[in-house]
């Protein structure tokens, strides 16, 4: 079962990002754009981390009481990408 079927579906996804049914269904090929992760996470309540999510993206938090994950807000650690591609 995909991620997209765990959290209700293609409909129930495009309901919590804010966008249409068909783009979500592309998202089962694709995978989940990064983008749309925090989204999924505070919809969830942060029960789905946007590590779960794309573990392929390093993730950094930004201590934010607002929001449901206790680590804070996340946010794309767009440095660790680069240093790793230096160290290889």
């Amino acid at each position: 079962m995909s991620m997209i079927d765990q959290l209700g579906g293609p409909t129930a996804v495009a309901r919590m990002v804010g966008c249409r049914v068909p783009s979500v269904i592309e998202w089962r090929k694709r995978g989940i754009p990064q983008e749309r992760c925090p989204a999924i996470e505070r919809a969830t309540q942060a029960t789905v981390t946007v590590e779960t999510l794309r573990p392929d993206v390093h993730w950094a938090r930004i201590p934010d009481p607002a929001w449901p994950h206790p680590a804070g807000r996340p946010v794309i650690d767009i440095a660790r990408p680069q240093v790793a591609a230096q160290e290889a």
